[in-house]
C-alpha cells in the first residue's frame, strides 16, 4: 500500500475544510436567521448587532420626555423589515396617540399598529434614555451612540466575526453574544 504524500494529505485536509465551512452556510441560511443592525445614522458604522429571526419581538423602550413616564413601541422582525405592532403607554402626552382607538390593559395603554420599516431611525437621548429590548436582553442606545441611529435588519446571520472566543478590543462591532451585561 502506497503511503500519502504531505501534497495529498494537505489537499485532503483543505478539501475537509472547505466542505465543514460549506456546511455552516448551508445550515445558517436553512435558519432563517438575521442580524439587527444598529448603525451611526451619519456614517452607517454598525455598533451594535443582534442574531433575530422572524417574528421575533424587537421594543424601543424610552421614557417620555414630557410625562415622564415609560413608552414601548413594539416591533417584529418581518423578513428583512421592523413591523410596528403595538405602541403602550401610561399616559397622554405630545407625541402620543390620542385620538386612536385604544385598550387598556395591565400594561398600559395599548395602541395596535401596522407600520414596517426597513430603517428605523432613532435619537437616543439621556432624559428618555432609549434602550432596544431583544429576547430579554436590554441595550442602552444613549451608551453606545453619540448622535442618531438608525435600526434595520440585515439578511444576514452574522454580520460580525464569526469566531468571538478571540474578540479582541480591535473588533469593531461588538455582537451580542460577545457582549458582557
Amino acid at each position: 500500500m502506497k503511503r500519502p504524500t504531505r501534497r495529498s494529505v494537505t489537499v485532503g485536509a483543505l478539501v475537509v475544510v472547505a466542505v465543514l465551512l460549506a456546511s455552516v452556510v448551508v445550515v445558517a441560511s436553512a435558519a432563517g436567521g438575521q442580524t439587527l443592525v444598529v448603525a451611526d445614522a451619519d456614517s452607517g458604522e454598525p455598533m451594535l448587532e443582534v442574531p433575530v429571526d422572524d417574528g421575533d419581538e424587537v421594543t424601543l423602550a424610552y421614557t417620555h420626555s414630557v410625562e415622564k413616564t415609560p413608552v414601548e413601541d413594539v416591533y417584529v422582525v418581518d423578513g428583512s423589515e421592523l413591523r410596528m405592532v403595538r405602541m403602550v403607554f401610561s399616559s397622554h402626552g405630545a407625541g402620543l396617540p390620542a385620538a386612536e382607538s385604544m385598550e387598556r390593559t395591565d400594561e398600559g395603554l395599548v395602541v395596535t399598529r401596522n407600520e414596517t420599516y426597513e430603517e428605523l431611525p432613532v435619537v437616543p437621548g439621556s432624559i428618555a434614555g432609549h434602550e432596544l429590548v431583544i429576547d430579554g436582553e436590554r441595550y442602552d442606545l444613549v451608551e453606545r451612540s453619540d448622535g442618531p441611529v438608525v435600526v434595520s435588519v440585515d439578511d444576514r446571520l452574522f454580520a460580525g466575526p464569526l469566531l468571538t472566543e478571540s474578540s479582541t478590543e480591535t473588533d469593531s462591532v461588538p455582537r451580542a453574544d460577545t457582549i458582557l451585561h
